[in-house]
C-alpha cells in the first residue's frame, strides 16, 4: 500500500507542477525537494540521533536492572490482549510501555527514542525480515493516536500567539486522543485479518532464537535490593513528589527558597519571570491540570535519576552499560536516513506542486456539506504529511482574527491529538529496515481521521 501511495504522491505532484508552472523557482518542486531532504537529515536525523543515544543508554540500564521487566508485569493483562504475539516477559513489552507513557506526558523526543528501542525488540521476534509483524503494526497504530495528557508543544504555540487560556485544549485533546486510540486499535485488529494484508512468503524467514541473550534477564536483574537501596528509592520518590508540587504550585517553591536562603540565587538565575508566569496560569488552571503539567516537566529528570540509581544499587557499572547502549544510537539513525529521505521527497513534491492545494479545494464542498469547517481542511490534510507544514497552518489559523474561538481550538486540538503518520512510519520502520508495512498505514490514517472528527465535534461542543 505504501509503495503505491509513495509513487502516487511523486507522479501526481510532478504532473500538477508541470500544469501549474511549479517545476522550478523558489517555491517549485525541485527547490522544495532538495530543501526538505536537507532539513530532514541535518535538522531531524542528526539531532534525533543524539536523543536516541541518550535514551538507548538509559534503556539498557533499565533492562539490566530489571525495571523494564517489572513495568511489563504491571500492565501485562492489557498488553497481552493488544500484543498476543509478543511473549509477556520479552523486553519489547517494557519498551513499548515506556514509549506510551512518554507519549502521554508529551515528551516527544524521549518517546521516539523509546519507540525505536521497542521496534528493535519487536524485530527480534520477526520471522519475516523486511515485513511488518502484527505487533509492529499495532504498536505503530497506537503511536499515531496515543493518548496525550499534556500537548505541551501546542499549548506553547497558543501561548506565544497570545491566545487566551491556552490550557483549555488539555481536556479536548484528551477526549480526541482517547477516541482516536480506540479507533486505531479496532482498525488495526480488523485490517490484520483481511486477506490483502496477510504476510506473504516473499523470502525465507529467519527463525527467532528463543535463547536470544537480549530477551533474557541479566544476572544483575535478578538481584534483590537491599533494605538501604529500598530506602534510597523511597527518598527518590519523595523528592519527585516535591518537584511535582513545586512545578504545580510555584508559591511552594518560593517559600522553600526563602526558608533555605536560596531566594537571591533563584533571582540571579532569572527565576522570578518563570514563577510569575506560572502564578498567572495557576489562577485559571484546575488542580488536576497543574499536577499533570508538574509531572510532565519533572518526568524526564526523574526517569534519568531513577533508572541510573536502581542500576547502581544493583551493582551494575552504570557508565559502561550506558555507553554500550548509546553506541546503538548512530546505527539506528543511519538505518533511518533512506526511509526519511524517500518520504520527505514525495511529500515535498506533492506539497510544492500545488496538488495538496487542489485536493483541499476539491474536498471543501463535501466537508462543508458535512458541517466540517472549511478553514480546518488544510490542517486535516497536512497533519499526517508534515509536522512543520501543519505547524505553519496552525499558526495561520490561530492568528486569523476572522475565525471563531471554536475553529482555533479545534485546529490546536487536531495538532495536539494527531501525528505525522507518514513520518512516524518512515522513522520507526526505517530503524529496523521494514519495507513491507502491511496495514500499519491504513490503521494510522483511520486514527488520524478519527482524531480530526473528534477534535471538531468536541471543540464545537465546548467552545461553539
Amino acid at each position: 500500500m505504501l509503495n503505491w501511495i509513495w509513487m502516487g504522491l511523486i507522479v501526481v505532484g510532478v504532473l500538477v507542477a508541470g500544469l501549474l508552472g511549479q517545476l522550478s523557482g523558489s517555491n517549485g518542486i525541485v527547490e522544495g525537494l532538495f530543501s526538505l531532504i536537507e532539513v530532514g537529515i541535518v535538522g531531524i536525523v542528526i539531532p534525533l540521533s543524539a536523543t536516541i543515544m541518550l535514551w538507548l543508554g538509559i534503556m539498557r540500564l533499565a533492562e539490566k536492572s530489571g525495571m523494564v521487566e517489572m513495568l511489563a508485569r504491571v500492565v501485562r493483562p492489557i498488553m497481552k490482549r493488544l500484543f498476543p504475539d509478543v511473549p509477556p516477559e520479552h523486553p519489547a513489552m517494557g519498551a513499548m510501555i515506556m514509549n506510551m507513557a512518554a507519549n502521554m506526558l508529551g515528551v516527544g523526543n524521549a518517546a521516539t527514542a523509546l519507540g525505536l528501542k521497542a521496534m528493535q525488540h519487536l524485530e527480534e521476534l520477526n520471522k519475516h525480515r523486511g515485513t511488518a509483524t502484527n505487533a509492529m503494526c499495532t504498536f505503530l497504530a497506537i503511536n499515531t493516536s496515543s493518548i496525550t495528557l499534556v500537548p505541551a508543544t501546542t499549548i506553547g504555540l497558543l501561548a506565544t500567539q497570545g491566545v487566551a487560556q491556552p490550557y483549555a485544549i488539555v481536556g479536548t485533546t484528551i477526549g480526541a486522543t482517547v477516541f482516536s486510540t480506540i479507533v486505531a486499535i479496532i482498525a488495526v485488529k480488523f485490517f490484520e485479518k483481511l486477506p490483502a494484508f496477510q504476510i506473504r512468503e516473499v523470502e525465507e524467514g529467519e527463525e527467532v532464537d528463543s535463547e536470544d541473550e537480549e530477551a533474557q534477564a541479566s544476572p544483575s536483574a535478578k538481584r534483590r535490593l537491599s533494605p538501604f537501596a529500598r530506602v534510597m528509592l523511597v527518598v527518590v520518590f519523595l523528592l519527585f513528589g516535591w518537584m511535582v508540587a513545586f512545578e504545580a504550585y510555584p508559591q511552594l517553591r518560593t517559600s522553600a527558597q526563602e526558608m533555605l536562603g536560596l531566594r537571591e540565587i533563584a533571582e540571579a538565575l532569572d527565576a522570578p519571570k518563570a514563577s510569575l508566569k506560572a502564578s498567572d496560569e495557576e489562577r485559571v488552571l484546575p488542580d488536576w491540570q497543574r499536577l499533570v503539567m508538574g509531572v510532565s516537566v519533572t518526568a524526564i529528570p526523574f526517569v534519568l535519576v531513577f533508572f541510573i540509581l536502581v542500576a547502581a544499587l544493583k551493582r551494575i557499572p552504570v557508565y559502561e552499560e550506558f555507553v554500550e547502549g548509546a553506541k546503538e544510537g548512530w546505527a539506528v539513525a543511519v538505518r533511518m536516513m533512506p526511509f526519511i529521505v524517500a518520504m520527505l521527497a514525495a511529500l515535498a513534491i506533492f506539497r510544492n506542486s500545488g496538488a495538496l492545494y487542489l485536493l483541499q479545494l476539491a474536498m471543501a464542498p463535501v466537508l462543508e456539506f458535512l458541517r466540517f469547517p472549511p478553514d480546518l481542511v488544510p490542517m486535516a490534510l497536512m497533519r499526517p504529511l508534515s509536522g512543520s507544514g501543519s505547524k505553519g497552518i496552525l499558526i495561520e489559523i490561530i492568528t486569523n482574527d476572522g475565525l471563531t474561538e471554536a475553529v482555533k481550538f479545534a485546529a490546536a486540538t487536531m495538532y495536539g491529538s494527531t501525528e505525522t503518520t507518514f513520518y512516524v512510519l518512515a522513522v520507526y520502520f526505517g530503524s529496523v529496515a521494514i519495507r513491507r508495512t502491511r496495514h500499519a498505514l491504513a490503521a494510522g490514517l483511520c486514527a488520524d481521521a478519527a482524531g480530526v472528527i473528534a477534535a471538531v465535534v468536541i471543540c464545537q461542543a465546548f467552545f461553539g
